[in-house]
């Protein structure tokens, strides 16, 4: 019976890695090494705040593709955008057509209705209305004088109901 000994002069053998497992002999599972990070609670993650290191990141270089590039719009500076009437902007209506609807249909209140003043036209399209089955007709005369207050530039009538000016 000869039995191998360590050489006694030898040096000691050192592990410098993770436990190697015995080889698997097909009897049972082998067993994984145990997970060096950390272990899940339960609770997500915990968000890490981005490390700063003092210096701007570096410029990356261009991609190409075979694409040509899209065509960007011009960049304009300290101009704002001009209205567009076509796009939702309130358009500035006319002192001459309101005028003149003041004068021939203020009546009816016409000429509310063209600067934006529904409530106050209403209103007078109802009196209009009512007065004139009474056979009272005196109420052109109120849609007359503000039609004339228009033309002449009444600092009441300078603007339309969206406060933008009337313009000549």
């Amino acid at each position: 019976m000869t039995q191998q000994h360590p050489d006694a002069n030898s040096a000691p053998q050192e592990n410098y890695g993770p436990p190697v497992p015995p080889p698997y002999n097909g009897a049972q599972a082998p067993t994984p090494p145990p997970f060096p990070g950390p272990q899940y609670s339960g609770q997500p993650p915990m968000p890490q705040p981005p490390q700063y290191s003092g210096q701007p990141p570096m410029p990356q270089p261009p991609q190409y593709s075979s694409q040509p590039p899209m065509p960007q719009p011009p960049q304009y500076s300290s101009q704002p955008p001009m209205p567009q009437p076509g796009y939702g902007y309130p358009q500035s209506k006319s002192k001459i057509a309101a005028g003149l609807l003041g004068i021939f249909l203020g009546g009816l209140g016409i000429h509310r209705f063209y600067l934006g003043y529904t409530k106050i036209g209403i209103i007078q399209l109802v009196l209009a209305i009512v007065l004139s089955v009474l056979g009272l007709g005196f109420l052109a005369l109120w849609g007359l004088i503000e039609g004339i207050m228009i033309l002449a530039g009444a600092v009441y009538f300078q603007r339309d109901a969206h406060g933008v000016p009337l313009r000549n």
